[in-house]
């Protein structure tokens, strides 16, 4: 009777200690991208490279809505700031027009940002106060931390973006959210 319990205990040991070795390498694998939750891949991990990958807004709030030419329109549902130092702005492109919008001019007119197509690479945030841009983070090979929209925008469809930016001081809570030929929307960072 001895040695079934303690094949039992030895036994209960050995896949509590696989288990926490298997925990403990997947934690080490990947970053938990700053803090932020997603579907499980980060953006800055992924380089923007795809909308599949985008994680989906995280609230129904809605910080500020803007409309802009061709029945386009952006919904910011969250802003927050993360603890790796930048600022995640994420929540959706509509467009309610009758044809495709391939978004021109979003990706900025930097050259390095140009080879980045319909995305939200133009995108910056204004600290009015501190008297300061933040431009759009990017890769090291020049690919924005934002959604790209390869196939621009169907008619009236939705697609979840997200941008990431360098974080304003602590003190900055708002700022304003600006992207080329779109209305200027002020928005509160959280966190």
């Amino acid at each position: 009777m001895d040695k079934a319990k303690n094949r039992a205990r030895v036994k209960g040991i050995v896949v509590t200690a696989a288990a926490a070795a298997l925990a403990l390498s997947l934690t080490a694998c990947g970053g938990d991208g700053g803090g932020k939750k997603d579907s499980g891949s980060s953006p800055a991990a992924s380089g923007g490279k795809s909308q599949s990958n985008d994680p989906a807004p995280q609230s129904n709030q809605v910080l500020a809505t803007v409309q802009g030419p061709n029945g386009i329109e952006i919904t910011i549902n969250n802003a927050k700031r993360d603890t790796g130092g930048f600022v995640t702005v994420d929540g959706t492109v509509a467009n309610s027009s009758q044809q495709n919008n391939s978004l021109p001019g979003w990706q900025g007119s930097e050259q390095e940002l140009r080879e980045n197509g319909a995305s939200m690479a133009g995108a910056s945030l204004v600290d009015k106060e501190g008297k300061k841009r933040y431009l759009i983070l990017r890769d090291t090979d020049g690919r924005c931390l934002c959604t790209k929209f390869p196939m621009g925008v169907d008619p009236g469809k939705k697609l979840p973006f997200f941008a990431q930016f360098p974080a304003p001081p602590a003190g900055t809570s708002e700022v304003d959210f600006q992207v080329p030929t779109m209305p200027t929307a002020t928005i509160k960072i959280s966190g």
